[in-house]
């Protein structure tokens, strides 16, 4: 069970999860709670009991030897940090780790509990998947809810999702049926290089964090890395004429079907997180 004492009472908290694993692909969910973490120095408050949810022969533990030559070792987890976010008048916990490979059921509720004993007032969780979206075009994100007032509030779809679900898909469910608002963002990851990392993803949810919650998020290096791993990919399309030719396919049919991320909404969108980013970076 989860256990924690000394938490200061948070403002009107949100939670956001991501889990390494199935739901993520190119580690891009999994990568933007560790990004957030990192720039809003956020503080480890708790971690499951590795024993009740992970099967060492599957996520086996590691050793590492410290600066000082001292061995260490680290056992797979899920991780809960508090963050205080500059000029945000709420509080974010973000929960990161791997998804448990047994008792889903109970770590759900261990979960919610938390949520509950933290009155948190929404969560998001984060997903990632690999789609045949080209890797020269902006990220999609999806967004999604069950909650009606959340779908008009942010502008997000139903969700109407069926088939195979992660431990991402049961956590949205059951905060659905416990009547826990909560949201559910997605990223696509190009098929073809959805070995990780894959910063561009990572970017976009980032963004989409910055738009559902209006948080402004320092960016630090994921500009950069974005363009870097973009750069890299279409290097080795140029080496395969194969996979040069379907990326042209993939971004034919993107570009006959959506409108093009230089309209007047979405320059909008990003000077507006430009103005609030000059506050924080």
């Amino acid at each position: 069970m989860i256990e924690f004492d000394g938490i200061p009472t948070l403002s009107d908290p949100v939670m956001i999860a991501a889990f390494e694993g199935w739901n993520d692909a190119g580690e891009s969910a999994s990568a933007t709670i560790t990004h957030l973490r990192e720039v809003w120095g956020a503080e480890l408050i708790t971690e499951f009991d590795s024993e009740d949810y992970y099967d060492y022969q599957v996520n086996r533990p590691d050793i590492s030897v410290d600066s000082a030559g001292v061995r260490q070792l680290e056992w797979p987890t899920t991780r809960i940090y508090l963050a205080r976010v500059p000029l945000f008048p709420r509080d974010v916990v973000l929960i990161g780790g791997i998804e448990p490979n047994m008792r889903w059921q109970q770590f759900t509720r261990e979960i919610l509990g938390l949520a509950a004993e933290l009155d948190i007032s929404m969560v998001v969780t984060l997903g990632a998947l690999l789609s045949d979206s080209p890797h020269t075009r902006p990220v999609p994100v999806t967004g999604s809810t069950s909650d009606p007032t959340l779908m008009e509030t942010y502008a997000l779809d139903a969700s109407n999702y069926e088939g195979p679900t992660g431990i991402v898909g049961v956590l949205h469910e059951a905060c659905q049926r416990f009547e826990v608002p909560s949201i559910s963002l997605w990223a696509a990851v190009p098929h073809y290089v959805g070995q990780p990392p894959c910063p561009k993803a990572t970017l976009a949810l980032v963004r989409k964090i910055e738009d559902v919650l209006d948080i402004p998020v320092p960016l630090g290096d994921l500009v950069e890395e974005a363009r870097a791993w973009e750069v890299g990919v279409d290097e080795l399309a140029e080496d395969d004429e194969e996979v040069a030719d379907y990326v042209r396919q993939l971004e034919q049919a993107r570009d006959t079907t959506e409108l093009p991320e230089a309209s007047g909404e979405a320059i909008a969108r990003e000077f507006e997180r430009y103005l609030k980013r000059r506050n924080v970076d």
